[in-house]
């Protein structure tokens, strides 16, 4: 019996530092119930879809850094987000700053949850490709201090939902191929990744006008050698002064795109996704087991706390380090 999975990407447009958590709620209520209204099983939301992009603003007071961040999820704020999702039934996966307290330690992440119908968490995952810089560069017209406000997650984690296997990244682990290959290697078949990636790069302003482009490019690649689908979705516009590109898409796994954005707005976009179609490229041209040989790349990884080869040998006598 074939699996469909009625997917709506989210897209927010510009969120003002002004905005509150409640307004933006509502505004993700609202496209949730577009999605539901168009038979979605799921919606996908942006990276930090709560708040504006912190990150682009140098700040020392941590009381003012952490009024960006959940201490609770769902909180009093984003309940009726889940409550909605609930009534409806609908799943979402939404990106956020999480302070997490554990065993009597804070931490601080870039976050994103996987939320059934029922308005329960099923999954979460921590950004592990934190882009940026961590200290005060003020010859950028704009910060991104990422490595300053969050911790690295520590794996990529993939989670029976939906009737198959689906994943989550965040913005900048798009752009790795080590991103999508662990989940594949797990069989993933839908990957979901929010993303605030503004036009302008300042370490690389040659890079702008590709900025579109790169995007694009890197989910789609992603989706064809592994297998699965990709569900891309941004915020997008105007905010706080930094546009951001925008260019929210659903790619098949054959790594072509079937649904996109058409705006810089809030916007959904809708596909009829047949999980089943993993496996037209799973079991024959990415046929892990049968065509890929990591003996053959010298790859040298570290798992749980012994060098190991990629295919999971032993490192051979003379070799060290690690490479992945």
């Amino acid at each position: 019996m074939a699996r469909f999975v009625n997917v709506a990407a989210g897209q927010l447009g510009p969120v003002a530092r002004s905005e509150t958590r409640t307004e933006v709620v509502a505004r993700l209520m609202a496209l949730m119930r577009q999605a539901h209204a168009n038979g979605c099983d799921l919606i996908v939301y942006p990276e930090l879809a709560l708040t504006t992009f912190f990150p682009r603003w140098y700040m020392e007071d941590q009381a003012e850094i952490d009024s960006f961040f959940e201490h609770e999820m769902p909180g009093p704020q984003t309940r009726a987000l889940f409550d909605l999702a609930r009534e409806l039934g609908i799943g979402f996966c939404l990106g956020y700053a999480e302070l997490a307290v554990e065993n009597g330690e804070t931490h601080r992440h870039n976050t994103s949850i996987l939320v059934d119908k029922r308005g329960k968490t099923i999954s979460r995952y921590r950004k592990v490709h934190l882009p940026g810089h961590a200290e005060h560069e003020p010859w950028r017209r704009f910060q991104h201090l990422e490595k300053r406000y969050f911790e690295p997650g520590s794996g990529f984690v993939v989670a029976d939902a939906f009737n198959g296997a689906i994943g989550m990244a965040i913005c900048n682990d798009r752009r790795w191929p080590e991103t999508y290959r662990v989940m594949g290697l797990q069989g993933v078949e839908m990957v979901l990744i929010g993303y605030n990636t503004p036009v302008h790069n300042p370490p690389a302003p040659d890079h702008d006008d590709l900025s579109l482009f790169h995007n694009r490019l890197v989910m789609q690649s992603g989706a064809y050698q592994n297998g699965t689908w990709v569900v891309g979705v941004a915020k997008a516009g105007i905010e706080e002064g930094v546009d951001q590109i925008g260019g929210s898409c659903i790619v098949a796994p054959s790594g072509e795109i079937v649904a996109a954005c058409t705006t810089k707005g809030d916007e959904i976009a809708l596909a009829r996704c047949d999980l089943d179609l993993c496996n037209s490229y799973k079991r024959t041209t990415f046929n892990f087991d049968v065509h890929r040989q990591p003996h053959a790349y010298g790859l040298i990884v570290e798992r749980r706390g012994q060098h190991m080869m990629a295919d999971g040998t032993p490192v051979p006598s003379g070799k060290s380090g690690r490479g992945l």
